[in-house]
């Protein structure tokens, strides 16, 4: 960077630290959950391509006209599937938080019951009969049973498509395990957003009359947000833009005034929901507005210069909002990042709901 650069950012940030008047103070959370890692996975386990030589030769223990479906590995590296691990992940460890559960791969950490039998606990509001600590493959299974008995028992009636199995969940068939946890999430309209169009190839291997048959399939896991979100309510935001767009700019004219009541604090103002907030930056420097308190600028980014910026900004405004005592938003941070009005206007809306008397 150069000299006349470096001058130039200094003096924007001092502007911003005479605005806000000093040092600076804030409750953080002491969470912290660690990336998703990818582990090596045997050959069992391991997607393989569609020909028979490349089947392990384990596979050939399969009964007569029994099948197993493994990941592709093309699918397995893909970003938009890896951005829905994630997302799955960050999920859990934010409902099991207070159970001190991490974790870190849903293959590795979903098989054995225990996970998803907090999970759905703490989903549900429902006890299960199991044991706590199941050690040997048959108490494993057995759990198991009764945990997706259990969901089973809640989704089917609903509609939903059943794409899992004690045995697929117990070899730790990523696919099914996804499956399952999607429609957990939107079954009970999980504070997430889900990526949209995430779909996979897998390997299907079936054994007909002693001889191996492969062949690749490909597994929708999620579709658009609106055919998820259509599943159970849609909110008052989705009813408004598809049946009263007319209302729309009512609705905007009434969240702008409220920010600006409080932006104007420092001498800053939107005009554009859809754009301003899209950094994060206003977001943030408004929470601490609404909340009485500084927020250090080490924090964030003041002058983010690309998306993985952006999006760091969002999410640490979310994080704000959830030491105020708000739930989780609605909204991805990446799909304010992106534009998304609708996902803008929740975030928007739920502060205006709590802080509309706020002087």
């Amino acid at each position: 960077m150069s000299a006349s650069s470096q001058s130039a950012k200094s003096k924007k940030d001092e502007s911003f630290l005479g605005r806000l008047g000093g040092t600076l103070v804030r409750r953080k959370k002491a969470t912290e959950v660690s990336d998703l890692h990818e582990e090596g996975k045997n050959a069992i386990n391991a997607p393989m391509l569609p020909s028979g030589k490349d089947v392990h030769p384990e596979d050939t223990l399969l009964e007569e006209n029994a099948e197993r479906i493994m990941l592709d590995p093309t699918s397995r590296d893909d970003p938009k599937f890896k951005d829905l691990l994630k997302v799955l992940i960050d999920w859990i460890n934010s409902e099991l938080e207070e159970d001190r559960i991490i974790v870190k791969d849903l293959e590795e950490d979903c098989y054995d019951g225990q996970v998803l039998q907090k999970l759905f606990e703490k989903l549900s509001g429902r006890k299960l009969n199991v044991a706590e600590v199941t050690q040997s493959e048959i108490g494993q299974k057995q759990k198991l049973q009764t945990v997706l008995e259990a969901v089973n028992e809640l989704l089917r009636p609903h509609g939903w498509s059943i794409e899992w199995s004690v045995d697929s969940i117990h070899c730790k068939n990523l696919v099914a395990i996804v499956h399952l946890l999607v429609s957990l999430a939107m079954h009970f309209q999980a504070a997430i957003r889900l990526p949209e169009h995430v779909s996979v190839r897998v390997v299907v291997v079936k054994k007909r009359e002693g001889i191996l048959q492969t062949a690749l399939v490909n597994k929708e896991l999620t579709s658009t947000t609106e055919m998820m979100m259509g599943r159970f309510e849609r909110d008052a935001f989705d009813t408004l833009l598809d049946h009263a767009p007319d209302k729309l700019n009512v609705v905007k004219t009434s969240l702008i005034t409220f920010v600006n009541k409080h932006l104007n604090k420092l001498n800053l103002e939107v005009t554009e929901l859809e754009s301003q907030f899209a950094d994060g930056v206003y977001l943030i420097l408004l929470m601490g507005l609404l909340e009485d308190y500084f927020v250090p600028l080490y924090n964030f980014f003041l002058t983010p210069e690309n998306f993985d910026q952006k999006v760091h900004n969002v999410a640490f405004a979310f994080e704000l909002m959830q030491d105020g005592g708000l739930k989780k938003p609605k909204a991805r941070p990446e799909d304010v990042v992106n534009l998304n009005l609708k996902s803008t206007l929740r975030v928007l809306y739920n502060l205006f709901t709590n802080y509309k008397n706020s002087e």
